[in-house]
């Protein structure tokens, strides 16, 4: 009975994709997937990446339609960058609960209170944080970002597990906002050891969103695509991984011969995998639910993402 199940959850899957490629080339859209999705929607998508790499291809497509595989944030940045665009979504409830951590009004007094800073908003936020902010960045490029501003002072929001890291990385003051990334703060010590003990050949590959505790164990630190450049390019055959297990789908695409062992089971995002083909196939059909940014947010918010790209 299971293998019939599976046999049948199969054959669904080989369906949807036929017509997701087929309404893509009706409505002459672009899939664009997070490394963290499903790896059903993965396959289907025409650029995989993480957020920096998302944000990039997001301003440059010639496409009409964006479909963005991720989180809500993910697809207002894209509305952002492409505003000519429409961008579409497979489902309006994948938000990002450490997007939601920071506020506008809480910034806007911290702001008041350190006048001289300059703020360096994570690109896991929402668009009227972004219209409040300087200069976005992402795990890639965060030192790059904060090394590159004419400030002694930074307000950084809303991670403070990567702003600890990336604090490591500057001589610059950094206020640091309380909030984290419930799916990767979820890796403890503990974890780590025990999976070291298990696999005692294997390297710790870990993003710097998880604890300063875990992090300093890292045998390798830094972003999605990073870890997945380092493990493709590694003389290591065995790794312990320190970050989303979505990744796993990319790792096992650029290094077949190697073997992966995420930290702990609970490295799962269930907002990024509220995602599946069925909406997404759905979304195409509808060309809802589309993603909407006022246009005084967008316009704001703009500017904080184009530096970001801008920096080298």
């Amino acid at each position: 009975m299971e293998a019939l199940a599976l046999e049948r959850k199969a054959e669904m899957n080989r369906e949807l994709k036929e017509r997701i490629k087929v309404l893509k080339k009706e409505r002459n859209a672009i899939i664009l997937a997070h490394y963290y999705q499903r790896d059903e929607i993965q396959e289907v998508a025409d650029f995989r990446g993480d957020s920096f790499l998302l944000a990039q291809k997001a301003a440059q497509t010639d496409a009409d339609v964006i479909v963005f595989c991720g989180v809500h944030f993910m697809g207002e940045s894209a509305k952002i960058l492409a505003p000519d665009k429409k961008v579409i979504i497979p489902d309006e409830r994948a938000g990002c609960p450490m997007a939601d951590m920071v506020n506008v009004d809480g910034l806007r007094k911290l702001k008041a209170q350190h006048p001289n800073a300059k703020v360096v908003t994570y690109i896991n936020s929402s668009a009227e944080i972004k219209a409040e902010t300087d200069i976005c960045c992402t795990s890639s490029n965060a030192v790059k970002v904060i090394q590159s501003l004419d400030a002694e002072e930074i307000i950084w929001v809303p991670d403070k597990n990567l702003g600890h890291y990336v604090q490591q990385h500057t001589d610059k003051k950094m206020i640091i906002w309380e909030g984290y990334c419930n799916t990767h703060d979820m890796l403890t010590v503990k974890d780590v050891v025990e999976m070291r003990a298990k696999y005692p050949n294997a390297e710790f590959v870990v993003h710097p969103e998880c604890r300063p505790e875990v992090v300093e164990m890292g045998d390798f630190v830094g972003s999605t695509t990073a870890i997945l450049e380092y493990c493709r390019d590694s003389v290591c055959k065995e790794f312990i991984v320190g970050t989303e297990d979505g990744t796993g789908y990319q790792l096992r695409v650029d290094s077949p011969d190697k073997e992966f062992h995420f930290a702990t089971k609970f490295l799962v995002c269930p907002n990024m995998k509220v995602n599946n083909l069925k909406k997404l196939a759905k979304a195409l059909e509808t060309m809802k639910p589309e993603i909407y940014v006022p246009q005084d947010v967008a316009d704001r918010a703009r500017l904080s993402l184009e530096r970001m790209l801008q920096v080298k």
